[in-house]
């Protein structure tokens, strides 16, 4: 391809509203732009380098039976309002010319267990069903260029299976294709424990790829036996340094005592040997007092995994006909609700609110005081010790390339896809749902490669072309027999034989970043060699023209 003929449109300077890395560097190399807020357009480049990621995406599927099918982004509301996730936030609603509600997909398990109720036999089963297709979200924050927007294209994949032996089959070949497509794209990836969220099931994987920039937390331990999301990962923390213990609860005047730092230095203790008092309401409109320790912050989404429902936090008016006092003065003693503690106050005694406004109590301990469920529901902290071997937890900036999902039967139930099993049972199809961003994947690669001149480099497998073939002014002749030379061994190249000067090319080429760069130079002419560059590392040779397609190919690998 000429760079002559291609719409390649570069920038020198940054975006100004860029902070992600691969937002800079993709709007300028020209592979991106914007056409408002979180909605992009792939240019050539950028077209060229996320249809390979699918292409690899796509053999890897077939590759464990999956059968490509196509579904549409606009869907029928009623099996979204059957499923109970019509009401989700993110969900971007329309209605056509008469007024019937639609949904614009944001994923497609709905529509997809629609065409699993045709499936009537065991012996149809299992399956595997997957597309690529544009999906809509309501996203409220756009940001980081492709790391987080409001159209993209997803890969979806959904198995079918009779029973949980199966599924767990299905769910195994997923993750191991997955591992396959990440290695196949050159990236670094961490397989996690995650939370599901609005996609339900019971066990999800999520693929956090370790970057300057995402939305996601990749925690690790040190010793390299853990991993998992922040969302649910588990930490160990410091142990409190309690004080002498008491034989009942003492209370202490607090006034206008709001925050566990002032408690902590007014009474003199550790803030890990305070607790802190969250009430929310539940889905039935219930409060519920959530406890963690002093010096912790609630994980709502694990919380709301114990009570198996939605919640809010409960509004200050709430809080004082529930408690009789102020938000900053409440506590599990004398509460006659539900109380869930984190497990850190499972044993020892804390400093608690005493539910009169402007005091707390000293030495609160459970069992004797008060009654609580207890669960892990506090967010891990770095530094924390690891859960399994005692060792420090560690915290990366990562971006999710992938999310893996055991639906079990929370769409088949209420969308009516049941097969007859070989017993003469009508039972419900287990399900699995299985997606993957090819632009995350994109973004991802970026993050992981690049220096201050630009991309640094593509994956050879995703770039958007081998090798950068860059003729100096007056040199097109000797540029295009170069170009030929390689293309005719099998190389994709880029030829810019555009009327610049060295300069702009030599920035051009840096920014877009194919793994091999070529300079073909007045000294192409005396010696019969061009200059090599691995964009990689920047390492340069002389090579000779005419071992240049082999010198290549021993790059690549």
């Amino acid at each position: 391809m000429r760079a002559s003929e291609l719409f390649i449109p570069t920038l020198r300077e940054d975006p100004g509203d860029a902070e992600a890395v691969s937002h800079r560097l993709l709007v300028r190399g020209g592979f991106i732009r914007q056409t408002a807020v979180g909605l992009w357009s792939y240019l050539p480049l950028g077209w060229r380098v996320h249809q390979q990621v699918v292409q690899i995406v796509r053999e890897e599927m077939n590759a464990i039976g999956g059968q490509e099918m196509f579904m549409p982004v606009v869907t029928p509301a009623e099996l979204w309002q059957a499923t109970g996730r019509y009401s989700i936030p993110e969900l971007w609603k329309i209605e056509d010319r008469v007024g019937r509600p639609f949904v614009l997909a944001l994923t497609h398990e709905e529509t997809v267990t629609f065409h699993a109720r045709e499936i009537r036999s065991y012996r149809e089963l299992p399956q595997v069903l997957y597309h690529f297709q544009t999906k809509v979200r309501d996203e409220p924050r756009p940001r980081g260029g492709l790391l987080r927007v409001r159209e993209f294209v997803m890969k979806d994949a959904y198995s079918f299976d009779r029973d949980e032996e199966g599924l767990e089959r299905s769910f195994r070949l997923q993750e191991q294709a997955y591992h396959k497509i990440f290695d196949r794209c050159g990236l670094e990836v961490v397989a996690v424990e995650a939370e599901s969220g609005m996609m339900g099931g019971s066990e999800s994987v999520d693929f956090l790829a370790p970057s300057g920039s995402g939305e996601n937390t990749l925690v690790t331990c040190e010793n390299g036996d853990y991993a998992a999301d922040l969302e649910i990962a588990r930490g160990v923390p410091r142990p409190p340094e309690f004080p002498p213990r008491l034989e009942a609860p003492e209370d202490v005047e607090t006034p206008g005592v709001t925050t566990i730092e002032a408690l902590a230095e007014l009474l003199a203790v550790d803030s890990a040997a305070t607790s802190k008092a969250m009430p929310v309401m539940n889905g039935d409109g219930k409060l519920v007092l959530a406890l963690v320790r002093g010096d912790d912050r609630l994980d709502e989404a694990k919380l709301a995994a114990v009570l198996g429902s939605a919640l809010h936090p409960a509004s200050e008016e709430e809080i004082k006909t529930a408690f009789g006092a102020e938000p900053g003065s409440i506590g599990p003693v004398g509460f006659s609700g539900e109380v869930i503690a984190d497990e850190t106050l499972r044993e020892g005694q804390f400093v608690a609110g005493a539910n009169r406004t402007g005091h707390h109590l000293r030495g609160v301990e459970h069992g004797r005081d008060f009654e609580a469920r207890f669960a892990d529901i506090r967010v891990a902290k770095e530094g924390d010790g690891c859960p399994r071997c005692g060792g420090t937890l560690r915290f990366q900036v990562a971006v999710e390339v992938g999310h893996i999902f055991k639906l079990d039967t929370d769409y088949s139930e209420p969308l009516g896809a049941r097969f007859l099993d070989e017993d003469g049972q009508e039972k419900p199809i287990l399900m699995g749902s299985y997606g993957i961003g090819p632009g995350r994947i994109l973004a991802a690669a970026v993050e992981q490669n690049h220096d201050e001149g630009g991309i640094a480099a593509w994956p050879r497998s995703i770039a958007p072309y081998e090798v950068h073939v860059v003729a100096l002014p007056g040199l097109q002749d000797e540029g295009d027999r170069v170009a030929e030379a390689l293309e005719s061994e099998g190389f994709s190249v880029l030829l810019d034989d555009r009327d610049q000067r060295a300069g702009e090319k030599f920035a051009d080429a840096d920014l877009i970043g194919c793994p091999i760069r070529l300079t073909v130079g007045k000294k192409t002419l005396e010696d019969g060699a061009v200059d090599l560059l691995v964009r990689a590392g920047r390492t340069e040779e002389r090579t000779e023209v005419s071992k240049i397609a082999a010198r290549v190919k021993e790059l690549l690998g």
